[in-house]
């Protein structure tokens, strides 16, 4: 549902003409996601956005042999179903790199096309519990703690994006054939707990939950200020941990047994987290925010959605951005990461309305006539 249309989305922002494909009628998913305005995802106004949309029921033969003449001219097919589905319908990689040698496939599913669980269905949720970051991301005395948003199918879409030029430059740069990429939705999250393999074979360490401290690093929580917001902090360099504990007018932190380094910090996290938090109560977050800029402290607020809509930074980078749309007029949404100095992104508009694109796509790149077209509406072909 995110993960491969995120992808495409990504690559859209940075000028691929992207032609995303929908069930006739029905519609994408996402098209029915919370929230909802008059009707209308506004989920899918983000993840729509610089696409051209059109309409084909892959499961009838006519549309596959449409599709087939869409990938004739294709640089990379991104699709995002369970595995042996496109198989079923005759549009597997085998058989579609003989249409076009040169397209690169990007596959992604739950738990990849191998393995004893590729069958499985797989949703973000899922991909994190299995992932195994759960289990280290919480407090102790809590349950495992999934992130409030699709953050596998995040991480799978950017792999996904990555790995589609890589592909792209290999042929263009290589032998000139395109290839199939597998893209599950844990893996990518599995990825990046780098010293989790190594530690338990090397040194049995199960990481487990410990709610904002981190058993390598520390000080590193968040702490509430007296105005009731948070900051979070990360000091585990010494300097970084001196110019904290000069900045709360506690230099003697630095020479206490206790703290001399962050080793001895985090064999005492708890004291430590104890003497910050009570400091930290007694003064606003704006004030320490000064004061810890001034005295260059990695520190940083807690910010919600109403803070970042008006947060300076956030502004400076254009990291929000206006969108024309079709409903609305304009809409908000996030800018185009990264940030490129010589070609940038560009949102040029939001997620439009169903088969949007179906007559300039079907009649201008596959040449059909508009009575053809009418024809396979009324068949339920587009």
């Amino acid at each position: 549902m995110i993960a491969g249309p995120l992808a495409a989305t990504q690559l859209a922002d940075f000028g691929a003409d992207v032609i995303k494909v929908e069930l006739p009628d029905v519609g994408d998913s996402m098209r029915h996601w919370a929230p909802m305005k008059e009707g209308r995802s506004l989920w899918w106004k983000v993840i729509g956005r610089n696409k051209r949309l059109i309409t084909l029921a892959l499961s009838k033969p006519k549309a596959q042999e449409l599709f087939k003449q869409l990938v004739r001219d294709t640089d990379i097919l991104i699709e995002n179903f369970r595995p042996g589905t496109f198989e079923r319908w005759g549009l597997g990689f085998e058989e579609l790199s003989k249409i076009n040698p040169r397209l690169v496939m990007v596959r992604v599913s739950g738990f990849g096309q191998t393995g004893p669980y590729a069958k499985r269905g797989g949703y973000g949720t899922i991909a994190e519990a299995f992932s195994g970051i759960p289990s280290f991301t919480g407090f102790p005395d809590r349950p495992p703690t999934l992130p409030g948003f699709p953050l596998a199918d995040s991480v799978a879409s950017t792999f996904s994006a990555m790995s589609a030029m890589f592909a792209v430059y290999n042929r263009d740069h290589g032998d000139g054939k395109g290839q199939e990429i597998d893209v599950s939705l844990y893996e990518p999250l599995f990825r990046l707990v780098e010293s989790q393999v190594i530690g338990f074979d090397q040194l049995g360490i199960v990481k487990t939950r410990q709610g904002n401290r981190l058993a390598e690093d520390s000080p590193r929580n968040t702490y509430q200020t007296r105005d009731g917001r948070w900051i979070g902090i990360s000091a585990s360099s010494q300097r970084t941990f001196e110019r904290l504990a000069e900045s709360m007018g506690m230099p003697e932190l630095v020479t206490d047994p206790r703290f001399v380094d962050n080793t001895s910090r985090c064999e005492h996290d708890v004291a430590l987290d104890e003497i910050i938090a009570n400091w930290f109560k007694q003064r606003d977050c704006d004030d320490m925010m000064a004061l810890f800029e001034r005295a260059e402290v990695v520190a940083g607020p807690v910010l919600d959605i109403r803070d970042i809509a008006t947060d300076p930074q956030y502004i400076a980078r254009q990291n929000i951005v206006s969108v024309p749309d079709d409903d609305f007029g304009s809409v908000k949404m996030q800018g185009v990461v990264p940030r490129f100095l010589g070609t940038p992104g560009e949102v040029r508009h939001a997620g439009r309305a169903l088969g949007a694109d179906n007559v300039e796509v079907f009649t201008q790149l596959l040449g059909l006539t508009t009575d053809e077209l009418k024809a396979l509406q009324e068949e339920g072909v587009i």
